[in-house]
């Protein structure tokens, strides 16, 4: 089964023989036996192309959750002296895995050798469970009483703008001179494009606009360092700017207080893997008690 996985996952018996420490026709063979066992073809085999049957693909679907359960089994009985090992299947939203987990990576892989990270990055809620992730960073209130959640700190949000930006357009003194401003938002449905502030009569969510939108908050980011205009961004993305001049902080005392939590979370059923351990220590490292982009250095 695992040797089959590796063939769908890689694309290739020879890549498969490869992560498996194994010859090609080793790897062949052993799929030909599968086969002959299960009385199916499996896969589609052209000089060109190695693709699944349907037959195959239905094998994969349920062999995949069957070769993580032994290995959580395995790690599960031999905890005290588990190393982590095997394939992380990390998700976290796109700017923070980007400015936040992507640096912390090389450590982990040279600390655990036996250890294969894939990260998915993407600004929706994902089901753990279905999807296949061991772990995901979360930004927000949780509302699924089925994950277990470590908390890593805190999501401050801002307004910034370049220094250049405000010496052609002016800095604002409220949230109402917004309207009349450049304002970078992301172009997908989110509730981060509610600016939302205190103004005198409680708070009041401000619509503006721009000629600039963009899917991720890295492009705006990036637009925001150029002086297109005005970025309301969470600090673990533009803190280290802040702190080097490149971006100004506007509207701070308009700002709204009770920050969101940023959580590690993952399913009760991973609850002991080593690798999911392992992952969120180095988090916790790296993040408390102050997470970088609070820090004055």
């Amino acid at each position: 089964m695992e040797t089959f996985a590796r063939v769908v996952e890689s694309g290739s018996f020879s890549r498969a023989a490869r992560d498996l420490h194994m010859t090609p026709s080793a790897v062949s063979k052993m799929i030909g036996r599968l086969e002959d066992r299960l009385g199916v073809r499996l896969l589609s085999r052209t000089t060109r192309k190695l693709s699944l049957t349907e037959e195959g693909r239905a094998f994969y679907q349920r062999v995949t959750p069957i070769l993580a359960e032994v290995e959580e089994a395995e790690e599960t009985v031999s905890l005290s002296t588990a190393e982590a090992r095997g394939v992380l299947k990390v998700n976290t939203s796109t700017a923070f895995g980007q400015y936040q987990v992507v640096p912390l990576i090389p450590n982990m892989l040279e600390k655990y050798p036996n250890l294969q990270v894939q990260l998915t990055m993407t600004d929706s809620i994902v089901n753990l469970v279905e999807e296949g992730f061991d772990v995901s960073i979360r930004i927000g209130t949780l509302t699924d009483s089925s994950l277990i959640a470590r908390k890593l700190g805190t999501a401050h949000r801002v307004l910034v703008a370049s220094p250049d930006y405000l010496k052609r357009r002016g800095t604002p003194t409220c949230p109402n001179d917004l309207k009349e401003h450049e304002c970078l938002k992301l172009s997908i449905p989110t509730s981060l494009n509610k600016w939302e502030f205190i103004m005198d009569d409680g708070p009041s969510t401000v619509e503006v606009s721009g000629r600039f939108e963009a899917d991720n908050a890295i492009a705006l980011h990036e637009a925001a360092l150029a002086g297109l205009g005005l970025f309301r961004a969470a600090t673990f993305v533009v803190g280290d700017d802040i702190k080097a001049g490149r971006l100004v902080p506007v509207l701070q005392k308009f700002e709204i207080s009770g920050d969101p939590g940023i959580f590690a979370v993952w399913p009760h059923n991973r609850n002991l893997s080593a690798k999911v351990r392992a992952f969120v220590d180095i988090l916790v490292d790296a993040f408390s008690p102050i997470p970088p982009w609070e820090r004055d250095n």
